[in-house]
């Protein structure tokens, strides 16, 4: 799992994972195994998926990098605090799951709460040996 800043100011996680190194054999896939890991969470809510491989491809403009053979996002948010309006601007959360041709990329912004954040690392490293 790498930490990097994305477009020098959102960081990010990023975990790829090699087709030899999961069972997973698509997005759908991986999507449905953090959707039950969401599930059985006792503060998660899910919310929804977002194909934004199909979104984007069926946009006059959209362009989709050659190397990416499909792109969701699941999203949802670990919410059980409201103190203050600002922290709807960091909620809800997603997970990225990109399939390239050998490898998947699992991406997530950095959530302002450690728990959550260790909560999605140890979701994304699932995906792998499994």
């Amino acid at each position: 799992m790498r930490q990097t800043l994305f477009q020098e100011k959102y960081p990010v996680y990023t975990l790829e994972v090699d087709k030899s190194e999961t069972s997973f054999t698509s997005v759908d896939a991986i999507v449905d195994y953090f959707k039950e890991k969401i599930d059985a969470h006792p503060v998660v809510a899910f919310i929804g998926i977002f194909d934004h491989y199909k979104h984007t491809s069926s946009l006059k403009d959209g362009v989709i990098s050659d190397d990416i053979k499909d792109a969701k996002n699941i999203l949802f948010c670990f919410g059980k605090e409201l103190p203050s309006p600002l922290v709807l601007s960091v909620r809800p959360r997603s997970i990225g799951v990109v399939e390239l041709a050998n490898s998947f990329v699992i991406t997530f912004l950095e959530a302002p709460n450690p728990a959550a954040n260790e909560a999605m690392e140890s979701w994304a490293l699932g995906v792998k040996n499994r």
